[in-house]
Parts: C-alpha cells; structure tokens; sequence
C-alpha cells in the first residue's frame, strides 16, 4: 500500500513537472521500507539536505517521534500528505504527526487524498509547490464568544471550574507516550493551570497488582457482564482466538485499575498497553470500556469497600491526556447539567458519503479499540460483544468491548496544543443508525473487532476537518433527552475557557 501510494504521488508531481527522491531505502534484513525506530529516523535526517522541500508520506498508522526530532530541525517547507483508506489508515497517522507537528511549533502543510489525482489534490500540490504552503478554508472555524450563553448557564460553567481549579483533580498515568503520540502529552505546566495534577504510576505497578487479584473476584466481574447479556466469541487456540481465560484476565486488569486508582486517589486514569503491557497480558480494550460507563461491575477494595459505587471512572486510551481532560470534565459537567456523561475518544479513523433519511451527508467512521462504554449503545451491555483484537499487534489476546453507537445527538470536541498555549475545538452532530450491510461493510473495511460509531458532524466538511483538526482522536458525548445540543456544547465550551482553554466553536 506504501509502494501504490508513493508511485501515485510520484506521477502527480511527474504532472506538476516535479520529481521526487526516497529519502531511505528499503531493508532487506527488515523486510520493509519505513522508519521503525527514533534513532533510525533522526540518522536518515542526517543524510536530508535542511533546506529541500520535504514530503512525508503516510499510508498506515505510524509513531510520530520516529521522524519528529527530524522535522523539528528542518529549515524547508514540509507537507504531510496521508491516502484516504480505511483499512491502511495514514489518514490516522498523519493526523497524529500534524498535531504532533503543531505541539511542537514546526511549520507544515498538510493534504490527503484518496487517489491523488482529483482537483482539489492537485491544485494544492501545485500550491505548495510554488509557495511552500497550503492554504485551507477555515470558515467554520470561529473563536467562541462565553457573552453568547444564557446568564445562568455562564455561571453554572464557570462554578464548575473554578471549583475544579479549587478542588484539585489527580490524574492517574499510567506511563506516558503511548505509540508516539507527542501531541498526547500535555507538559506540567499547562495541566497544572487546569487543577489537574499527574500520579504518574507504571504498568508494571499494575501487573503486580493484578497478580494479587483473585480467580473468584474476577469470575464475579465476568458473571455480571454474562448476566447483562454481553457476548463473548470465545474459542481455544490462544494464538488466534479470544478465550474464556484471556476474558478474566482483563477483568483482574479492571479491578487492579480501580483498586490502584483509589490507592493513589486518582480522578480519572490512563492505560498506555502499547507498549510495554501488551508483551505481558491481555489487551486493555475491555477494561477501558468498562471504567467509562456508570454502570459497571462494582469493585471492592480488600476490605470489602465498593470503589467508585454509581460513579465511571473516566478512562482515556492510550494514554491521551488531552482526552483524559476533556473526558473527566464532560463527565462530571454532563452529570450536572442531569445528562449521562458517559463518554469516550474515537479515532478519526475513515469516512465515505452515504443517503441518509434522502440526503447524501458526509459520515464519519468513528472507531477505536477501547474506551467506549456500553451506554453508547442502544441496549447497552446487551447489545455489546468481545471480540479477540488481531494477534499481529496483540499476542496476548484480549477483546474489546464492541458495538454499534446508537442514533442521538453528540458533542464532539478536542483539546490541543498550539503555540505553548492549550486550545479546544468543540461542534455539534449526531450519531446516525446506517443500514446492517453498510456498517458490516464498514467494519470489514476498518477494525471488525472495534466498537463504532456513525457520526455526521453539523456545519464542518470532510476537508475542512481534515485541515482544522489537530489529532488522531476526538472525543465524543451523546446529548439525550430534549437537552439542546448547542446550549450543551456552549455550557462546556464556557467551562474550558473558564479553566483558561481557548475555545473555537466549529461549525456552530
């Protein structure tokens, strides 16, 4: 796929009377092409002239500090140029570099493209080409203004904060920088203005703790979700198949996570897995799931006190604190306002257009492999199943916790940081319900063991969110009941910037 799309690339610069040099060769000891370590990446920069026009071109996922430390010292013009594919996402990857990029106060254009050779590629090519940037259209993008709230709201958003700010928030982490993800890292300084304040605790603290986990604590977190009615495809061979044993062991993980959590008093917590974790048991993804839904299996400490009763104990995946602090805040800001706050992050992971009630809109595959509460399904837990995530990236096993996200209305935002100072993007949409075929079809085309959700997002098209937005991940609340979704994402658009976020609504 990396082949195809660097020879289509080649042949629209070819058109544009440019040509185009590998900057390092394929390994043959390897066995591929790309650049799989920090180290590899900066000795290749090494050998790049500082000042030719750079061209990184993404095609699958990939770990932005194999090339951030090159890119942050080069003096030419850089375009990040991804496919539009959904089973080999570089839409994914360089959506995480851009953000990475913008973190870290580089220069950079950006374009995507499913075939390179349609008019708006190849015009801002040509673009780039004769200026060194490409310009975007940003028209739905406007600074939020916190006078356009009602009185009473303003005020309810802003005691919200000022009480977070007082009260203290405690951040569990459990090891940073998961997969590279530099734009997932919010620095001290930042966090701290927030009220938020990082346990930074190590995954081998939580394998130890799940070795004191007994067999009969977890077989009653498995019973509870058996009872629930969720699904497990379970078989024999571990190397391939999901087992009944990999199952509990993720339950030992939920519990180590909860009775951890409440050892160090943490908030809201994440779980790295990758890596480190996968090489030693079963995969997070279902743990994840579980922590962010109010109702959950309860979970006891040794002495027989329920941890966290009626309360999520918010997860961010993959350890994204910029996640972490959007999904701990819409949390308890949705409880509040007499919402479910159950919510969760999902990877910007593809989209097509698709007939939805008679007109074509723009629908998003939001999908991630853990994080997603069973709430965000129509008939929760009953409606939610585990599949074994794919043995190339997880042979430990492991399932997730998977399901269709149920129609309704949504707010989606994403915190970042761009000049040293932390921004949100917020908007409003809604959840779609598309026909069995369509989101099979989808699934197949993505992750078939990852929970999903069909988002249509109001006001803001493919490109314009593709150009504006400054991550992999996005986070997303349903807004249930005759709540208006506008007033919800205004309520939390005044409590972030009250915490001293600068806010950008989106489409609304």
């Amino acid at each position: 796929m990396q082949q195809q799309m660097e020879q289509k690339l080649q042949e629209a610069l070819a058109d544009l009377g440019w040509g185009i040099k590998r900057a390092h060769g394929y390994d043959a000891e390897k066995g591929h092409g790309f650049i799989d370590y920090q180290h590899i990446g900066i000795k290749i920069f090494r050998e790049i002239d500082k000042k030719a026009p750079l061209i990184v071109a993404e095609s699958v996922w990939q770990y932005s500090h194999h090339v951030l430390a090159g890119l942050i010292s080069h003096e030419g013009p850089i375009l990040v140029v991804a496919n539009w594919d959904g089973t080999y996402p570089g839409l994914v990857g360089a959506l995480n570099l851009t953000g990475s990029l913008t973190k870290a106060n580089v220069a950079y254009s950006f374009l995507w493209s499913k075939d390179f050779s349609d008019d708006f590629f190849r015009s801002k090519l040509q673009e780039w080409l004769d200026t060194g940037k490409v310009t975007h259209d940003y028209t739905h993008v406007r600074e939020f203004m916190p006078q356009e709230l009602a009185e009473r709201d303003r005020l309810l958003a802003e005691e919200f904060a000022a009480k977070m700010i007082s009260d203290k928030v405690v951040m569990g982490v459990f090891d940073e920088g998961c997969m590279g993800m530099f734009n997932a890292i919010v620095p001290d300084a930042l966090i701290h203005q927030l009220g938020i304040f990082k346990e930074r605790l190590s995954q081998s603290t939580l394998y130890a703790k799940m070795l004191t986990v007994s067999d009969e604590d977890a077989e009653a977190v498995l019973n509870w979700m058996l009872q629930k009615g969720m699904q497990f495809e379970w078989g024999t061979d571990s190397a391939l198949e999901l087992t009944r044993e990999q199952t509990l062991e993720q339950c030992k993980m939920y519990i180590a996570a909860l009775r951890l959590a409440d050892e160090f008093g943490c908030d809201t917590i994440g779980i790295q897995y990758q890596q480190g974790l996968k090489d030693l048991v079963a995969a997070s993804d279902l743990v994840e799931g579980l922590l962010n839904n109010t109702e959950r299996p309860p979970v006891f400490d040794e002495q027989g006190k329920e941890l966290y009763a009626g309360l999520a104990l918010p997860h961010f995946n993959e350890v994204d604190e910029c996640a972490g602090i959007d999904g701990y805040l819409t949390y308890h800001l949705w409880r509040q306002l007499g919402l479910n706050g159950d919510n969760t992050l999902h990877d910007l992971r593809y989209g097509e257009d698709f007939m939805i009630d008679g007109k074509e809109e723009f629908v998003w595959v939001f999908l991630i492999s853990g994080a997603v509460p069973a709430s965000h399904f129509a008939n929760g837990y009953a409606e939610a199943s585990s599949m074994r995530q794919p043995p190339m990236f997880f042979k430990k096993g492991g399932g997730t916790l998977r399901g269709v996200s149920r129609p309704g209305k949504i707010v989606w935002s994403r915190i970042y940081m761009e000049q040293d100072e932390l921004w949100c993007d917020i908007g409003t949409g809604r959840a779609v319900e598309m026909p069995k075929d369509e989101t099979e079809r989808r699934w197949a085309l993505t992750d078939a063991q990852w929970p999903i959700m069909h988002g249509v997002l109001d006001g803001v098209s493919r490109d314009q969110m593709m150009a504006k937005h400054k991550a992999n991940h996005i986070q997303v609340v349903y807004v249930d009941n005759d709540f208006d979704v506008k007033r919800a994402a205004e309520i939390k658009a005044t409590a972030l910037q009250a915490l001293g976020i600068k806010v950008n609504l989106c489409g609304i």
